[in-house]
């Protein structure tokens, strides 16, 4: 009997246009959960797993967010901080990803995108149902500071990624109003005409 052959969009990390890049990332975003479950279930060393812990969900932040995000769904964000004034904002970047023969940009392949997007946000809940494991068990309260950590590290990374998305949909959606239609032509001509009129 013959397996069917993976369709565009399947969960299969052979389809993914970066699949080095998709293993790292599902690779640091599993191992975090990992090493806290089996370091709590068979040790209980806490420094030992507090360490490893806290540098796999550094490394999954890092690897998430400089590489991964911008590789498998073309989104990338950071953190400006204004040095005059101390304000800090959240910068957005995104990849056109749509394909089109004019922007000459690779399409987004769905399979990337939907690993990316079900890591992403499986993470922090996975999290949340191990803060409540670990407040229904009754277990030291020290675990319970190292949950604390990682759902820090996982739900900026989530909240980031989210705006950027939408930011992204929403300038393509801007810039193809105003450069499908000849908008942006009609516009400029009209405003040169009235500047060189008299």
């Amino acid at each position: 009997m013959e397996r069917p052959q993976p369709r565009a969009g399947d969960l299969s990390w052979r389809l993914s246009s970066h699949p080095i890049t998709l293993l790292f990332f599902l690779g640091f975003r599993i191992s975090s959960l990992l090493f806290y479950i089996l370091g709590s279930l068979f040790t209980q060393n806490f420094i030992l797993v507090f360490i490893v812990t806290i540098l796999l969900l550094a490394a999954d932040f890092y690897y998430l967010k400089n590489i991964a995000g911008r590789r498998l769904v073309g989104l990338r964000w950071w953190n400006e901080v204004n040095t005059a004034s101390g304000d800090s904002h959240w910068v957005f970047e995104s990849q056109d990803r749509s394909g089109s023969a004019e922007s000459g940009a690779p399409s987004q392949n769905a399979t990337d995108k939907r690993f990316f997007w079900l890591a992403l946000y499986a993470q922090p809940a996975w999290w949340v149902v191990l803060a409540i494991v670990s407040v229904v068990r009754l277990s030291n309260p020290i675990w319970l500071s190292l949950i604390v950590i990682a759902l820090i590290l996982t739900i900026t990374n989530t909240l980031a990624f989210s705006r950027c998305d939408k930011f992204s949909q929403a300038s393509s959606l801007a810039s193809s109003a105003m450069y499908s239609g000849g908008m942006a032509k009609s516009l400029a001509g009209g405003l040169f005409s009235r500047l060189f009129r008299g």
